[in-house]
């Protein structure tokens, strides 16, 4: 239970908003559970699957909407768009917790069409939209970027972000005001759940805990295993999560060749994640760009050694020579120099995982994150909390 200093929620209604039930779980529990704790009924909301009795046990009312996470059909998005207003008007919550694109967009929206008292907005990573290219993509960035310009400049409203490069480019590009957005880095770490681990004996290995994105990096991981192999390097890359409706999804036919080709492991999707990082050696994550990679604060709070691409998000973790070893974006012979390093060099991968362990447990506990969007929620909810427009 995680209760903050002089926060009151009692009888207030707080929302939150994500596109899919496995997502609220693995990312937003703690804040729905600190809301319920501190006396607030907690609705969420999002397509309903798996998780739906798991959310209803834990005291949360539990709503269905038809989110499309990754498509670009109006048809189906304005049905969207229409059962969250739906919602809004029929709980009429005090606050909302919008988390990602489409439920900042559509959800922002709607609250501003229904005149929901507070706004929180959380963007996560900037994700298949500011990444991806194509005449689609280039066609919907302007528009998407006005919308956020507007939605998060509204009074009421206030925007999360995980990092500072974020932050700058709302405000440089998107022009939000500074006052505005606030700097949450992540959805925090369980560091009772996840904790120092002794490495296992064997073979050294390199586990990519994500889903199966080319935008992850997961191809230029591939190549550098090949490479690796062709040195003779003694390592295993292990990637350990599910397929996504995600556009930049790799095939499963794909990632059936690779095992094939036993140039990696494919371990698919696992509920044990600590017991992940404590079969391997090695985190990384040459992803193309992150809000914060919780995969990699995971694996740095089991006090291993962090690889990640020299990016937004993944720096705030991936500190050079303290954390663990940064590369360039794109690469496959400096990922695959920094596997190299850290399988021959034990004694770096202790170093470099007692500074990872140190640094989560500094700025990514879950306690003080969760503490932080505490204070957002008594800040936006209380008199005069969202009236300045400086």
């Amino acid at each position: 239970m995680t209760r903050v200093a002089s926060l009151d929620l009692s009888g207030k209604t707080i929302l939150y908003l994500v596109t899919e039930d496995w997502y609220f779980w693995s990312h937003r529990l703690p804040f729905a559970r600190a809301a319920r704790d501190a006396g607030a009924k907690v609705i969420v909301a999002c397509r309903m699957a798996d998780h739906r009795d798991r959310i209803i046990e834990e005291g949360f009312v539990a709503r269905d909407i038809p989110f499309d996470r990754s498509g670009l059909n109006p048809v189906r998005d304005l049905k969207t768009f229409r059962a969250i207003t739906r919602l809004y008007r029929q709980e009429q919550p005090d606050l909302v917790h919008h988390v990602a694109m489409k439920p900042v967009l559509y959800g922002g929206l709607a609250a501003a069409k229904t005149g929901t008292p507070a706004v929180v907005n959380a963007m996560a990573g900037l994700g298949f939209l500011f990444i991806a290219t194509g005449w689609k993509i280039t066609l919907l960035r302007p528009v998407v970027e006005r919308a956020f310009g507007w939605l998060n400049n509204r009074r009421n409203t206030h925007l999360i972000v995980q990092n500072s490069d974020d932050a700058a480019l709302f405000e440089n590009r998107m022009h939000v005001k500074p006052a505005r957005i606030v700097v949450i880095r992540g959805s925090g770490v369980d560091i009772d759940r996840f904790y120092p681990m002794p490495e296992p004996p064997g073979t050294p290995v390199a586990v990519c805990v994500s889903r199966m994105l080319w935008d992850k990096g997961i191809g230029e991981l591939v190549e550098a295993a090949r490479l690796l192999k062709q040195r003779g390097v003694d390592i295993t890359i292990r990637l350990v999560g599910p397929t996504d409706a995600n556009p930049a999804s790799i095939p499963v036919a794909t990632l059936k060749a690779w095992q094939d080709e036993r140039v990696v492991e494919i371990a698919g999707p696992s509920s044990d994640i600590p017991g992940t990082y404590g079969s391997a050696h090695i985190a990384v994550l040459p992803s193309y760009r992150e809000g914060l990679p919780k995969s990699l604060l995971e694996g740095a709070a089991c006090a291993r050694p962090v690889i990640a691409t020299d990016v937004p998000g993944c720096r705030e973790i991936c500190r050079d020579g303290e954390t663990g070893l940064r590369i360039p974006l794109k690469s496959v012979e400096p990922l695959a120099d920094a596997l190299q390093k850290l399988a021959e060099n034990p004694a770096l991968r202790r170093q470099l995982g007692k500074g990872a362990r140190l640094a989560v447990e500094k700025d990514f506990a879950e306690g003080i994150i969760v503490a932080e969007t505490m204070a957002l929620y008594k800040k936006a909810l209380g008199p005069g909390g969202y009236q300045n427009d400086t």
